[in-house]
């Protein structure tokens, strides 16, 4: 699966679940989290942690087609302006951190004496700064977390597959040209700025590998109904007659991460409301959109109340035209995920024009287990 969509997009945010855990379970169901953990930080790795599509598990065969990245991230290209200042103005201080974490490492940034930060993420320490930089230039990587999601950095040969390392560095634009590749197949087709967006690319960069590829006829240029834009698809993509499917999707699915595509594809406008403030809030704090076979019929803001044992459903809303059977749909993927995360129950909440329906519907749910109990 993961060799299909690329990367899973990591987020710190544990309202419900951290979004990483979610594309697994969306298109396989229940599965053991730790096969993902152990993926991502012990041996034999399978996973390593990089900025593509913002910061993400990535197969460990990706990272020779993202090291162009790294290397421009060394000469202050492509990465935060403030960083790239830190990285020429503290060049001294950076190589001493590098050297601790080759005396001493896997560490974190609060390892380090001396440079204990203060809270946030906007308010980080110098040594937290050095080791994005590091980081951002390929000189450490993510060795593993801690229990508070901190990561652990360590160097690179103590952490990938010998044989990665042993990879040659491919050409920039050979490796973009992969990236784009990669992101072709997981969408199956998209534009131009889909196709970019995937993994960040340069739009110039992006632009010329894709004509390549399709001069390759590895993509091929289509026209999608009510796009005005020139789509791609990969020549490996195939449209079924029909499709059937059940998925709570985390916000940062692949799927819909890209608020403007999912608008095009689903007529669904979608936007994190993390930041808004409760009393304006539309949909929720965490919503996840809920795919039912070929569209996106509803929305549920979710918390996972870890010490009831409880998936809170704290509002539930519906798309226009959601089909009768939405309620009913949601009720069973809400217990499946409920199940997954080792909650007892589902606990659904009055907010939302989906909210009487989706209560309703677990009430039938609750008599059918009575019936069969008895």
């Amino acid at each position: 699966m993961l060799g299909r969509i690329g990367l899973f997009q990591i987020d710190s945010v544990n309202v419900a679940t951290r979004a990483h855990t979610m594309p697994l379970f969306s298109r396989l169901g229940p599965y053991r989290t730790s096969l993902l953990e152990r993926g991502a930080a012990r041996r034999p790795r399978v996973l390593f942690e990089y900025w593509a599509h913002e910061a993400s598990l990535l197969p460990v065969e990706t990272q020779p087609l993202l090291r162009w990245r790294m290397e421009r991230a060394a000469d202050g290209k492509g990465i935060y302006g403030g960083l790239a200042r830190f990285g020429c103005e503290r060049r001294a201080f950076i190589d001493e951190v590098l050297a601790e974490v080759a005396r001493r490492g896997p560490l974190a940034a609060s390892d380090i004496d001396g440079h204990t930060g203060t809270s946030g993420w906007w308010q980080w320490s110098d040594a937290k700064r050095a080791l994005e930089w590091l980081f951002w230039a390929g000189h450490v990587t993510t060795h593993s977390r801690k229990p508070s999601f901190e990561r652990l950095y360590d160097l690179p040969e103590r952490v990938l597959p010998p044989e990665i390392l042993a990879t040659p560095t491919p050409a920039p634009e050979d490796a973009m040209r992969g990236l784009v590749e990669i992101a072709a197949r997981a969408l199956g087709v998209g534009t131009a700025s889909d196709l970019r967006d995937y993994f960040r690319l340069p739009p110039a960069d992006c632009h010329a590998r894709i004509e390549e590829l399709v001069e390759a006829d590895t993509l091929v240029p289509v026209a999608v109904k009510g796009w005005p834009q020139q789509a791609y698809m990969h020549r490996e993509a195939r449209l079924p007659r029909k499709v059937r499917a059940r998925a709570l999707l985390a916000p940062f699915d692949p799927l819909v991460w890209e608020r403007a595509r999912t608008e095009r594809l689903f007529d669904f406008r979608y936007r994190i409301e993390i930041y808004t403030p409760a009393e304006k809030r539309v949909y929720g704090y965490y919503v996840f959109p809920f795919l039912l076979d070929e569209g996106l019929v509803a929305r549920v803001d979710l918390k996972a109340d870890r010490q009831r044992g409880v998936l809170r459903v704290q509002a539930a809303h519906a798309e226009p035209g959601a089909p009768p059977e939405t309620a009913a749909e949601l009720r069973a993927a809400l217990s499946e995920m409920a199940s997954w995360l080792g909650l007892k129950r589902v606990e659904i909440g009055e907010r939302g024009d989906l909210a009487g329906t989706l209560k309703a519907a677990e009430e039938l749910n609750r008599l059918d287990v009575d019936l069969e109990t008895r």
